[in-house]
């Protein structure tokens, strides 16, 4: 296959995500990894930060490309001519989500693949929320996340401290 999409929030990015990526970008010969603006999340990060970000995570891949999508996916997905939806799965939980995805995207666009990724046991807990609460608190994220990563998380934090 040519080009497969990975869309997500990415807020933060994960080591969980740069290895979807990695393996994905060795079957495609394009991955482009789409953030995408979802109207019931508050992000942490700005939609500009989060694409800076996962460029800089994953200059060392020659076949990613990191943009950002407001709308469908699948409107997105025609316009950049995938064939495929990357999507990872951490869990028997993550599965009824991603499969009613699938399910719809496939309906709206019935040439658009959906492929999902089985996390490797090391990151089968590791979720976004997750690394903000650990951060937020002043905890060492350095498993989850590179340095730059962590770096940008404290910074944001550090004014933000919760009362006692």
């Amino acid at each position: 296959m040519e080009t497969a999409v990975y869309p997500g929030s990415f807020d933060p990015f994960t080591y969980g995500h740069l290895d979807i990526i990695t393996r994905a970008a060795i079957i495609f010969n394009k991955v482009i990894v789409a953030v995408s603006v979802n109207s019931g999340k508050d992000p942490l990060f700005t939609i500009e930060e989060r694409v800076e970000m996962i460029t800089g995570e994953c200059q060392h891949i020659k076949n990613v490309e990191v943009t950002f999508f407001y709308g469908l996916l699948v409107d997105f997905a025609k316009e950049k001519e995938a064939e495929a939806v990357i999507r990872g799965l951490r869990a028997v939980s993550d599965f009824e989500y991603e499969f009613q995805m699938a399910m719809t995207n496939r309906k709206l666009y019935p040439d658009l693949e959906t492929i999902c990724f089985v996390t490797q046991p090391k990151y089968s807990f590791l979720s976004s929320s997750i690394v903000k609460e650990i951060a937020s608190l002043g905890g060492d994220v350095s498993s989850f996340v590179s340095r730059g990563v962590a770096e940008q998380l404290y910074a944001k934090y550090k004014n933000n401290k919760p009362g006692v």
